[in-house]
């Protein structure tokens, strides 16, 4: 079979993308495909795979000035061209927006390419966190409490501070249509707030302000329908941020987590509704905080999950005794039989 490995892309994943992207392919090529490595922000100019996979990931992620040299236009021309013209499937490891938001997706239904994971539609509400959290409260999944805004909409500071001693501190202050941690900070004191907003509305129109949950961070992976073995997550320091996710030996992941079989189950189950909450399908992770009242509560559902050597997914496999390239191999077929 003829796979497109569509890695890279212009979000500040880009690196974490490629890290990925690398796996991946050297999966499918071990499993016997023939593999072609697709950037999609760099349209139809391409580099060497080489050159492309040597850009690993680092302490941080790619600098605003680099991101704004790849412009989001060279996704159409991309897959548009010769590149795609015999291609099977394609395998979409592209991480945030453009790539994670259905973007890519659209493009590939308006080829009739085949591609992996979740469709359009469940793809962007996952990537979107306010619209995720209705679909839970609506389908009866506990969720954070927590406030939204447009940076365009309002003069910010009474409003938002407002809000948030209506939640409490501390609180959780993120972008609402990012991934991997990025522009995350916990903030303690009113005084911390503004610099945190600041840095979330450079990456999103919203912003999203949660009640900070203390307790037990656990994570499910979905392969199939199915869900695999919980993973607790404990960050040596601080929470686990950009750097404690792509940064060896900072986090200790204890798979399968220590908790007992009754509550494993449950989360495995809550984990389930909230993947289907949304549409999606095929394969991708579902986040929970543990609170005091032992409710776990879901933060959301990532539908390209990271595939780096660090990442949840394949530990989970691994622990239900898949290998890294059967699980490649098990995403690609039920991608071509649309499961």
């Amino acid at each position: 079979m003829k796979i497109a490995v569509l890695l890279g892309g212009s979000s500040p994943e880009r690196y974490v993308s490629i890290s990925s992207g690398k796996g991946i392919i050297n999966a499918l090529r071990e499993a016997g495909h023939d593999v072609v490595a697709v950037d999609p922000a760099l349209g139809r100019n391409q580099i060497t795979e080489t050159e492309l996979l040597s850009q690993g990931v680092g302490e941080r992620p790619p600098s605003p000035e680099f991101l704004s040299s790849l412009s989001p236009k060279n996704y159409l021309s991309s897959i548009d061209s010769h590149l795609f013209d015999d291609i099977d499937l394609a395998f979409i490891i592209l991480h945030g927006k453009w790539g994670e938001d259905g973007t890519a997706q659209s493009l590939l239904e308006l080829r009739s390419v085949k591609f992996t994971g979740s469709g359009v539609m469940a793809s962007a509400i996952a990537m979107d966190k306010v619209m995720s959290k209705k679909l839970f409260i609506h389908h009866g999944i506990p969720t954070i409490e927590w406030y939204d805004y447009r940076k365009d909409s309002l003069p910010r500071s009474a409003s938002v501070k407002s809000n948030i001693s209506g939640i409490g501190y501390p609180v959780v202050v993120k972008p609402n249509d990012q991934g991997s941690s990025i522009a995350i900070n916990i903030v303690r004191t009113e005084s911390e707030l503004d610099g945190a907003l600041d840095e979330a509305e450079k990456i999103s129109d919203t912003v999203l302000v949660e009640k900070y949950i203390p307790g037990a961070e656990l994570t499910v992976g979905i392969l199939g329908g199915e869900p695999l073995p919980v993973i607790e997550i404990r960050p040596h320091e601080g929470f686990y941020d950009y750097r404690h996710k792509y940064t060896k030996g900072m986090t200790e992941y204890l798979v399968p987590a220590p908790i007992d079989s009754s509550f494993s189950l449950r989360l495995q189950e809550t984990a389930i509704n909230a993947f289907t909450s949304l549409g999606c399908k095929t394969f991708g992770r579902v986040d929970f905080r543990i609170g005091d009242d032992g409710v776990p509560y879901c933060l959301e559902v990532n539908t390209i999950p990271g595939m780096t050597e660090t990442s949840l997914v394949p530990k989970a496999a691994a622990a239900a005794g898949i290998t890294f390239t059967r699980l490649v191999e098990k995403i690609v077929r039920l991608s071509i039989e649309g499961k």
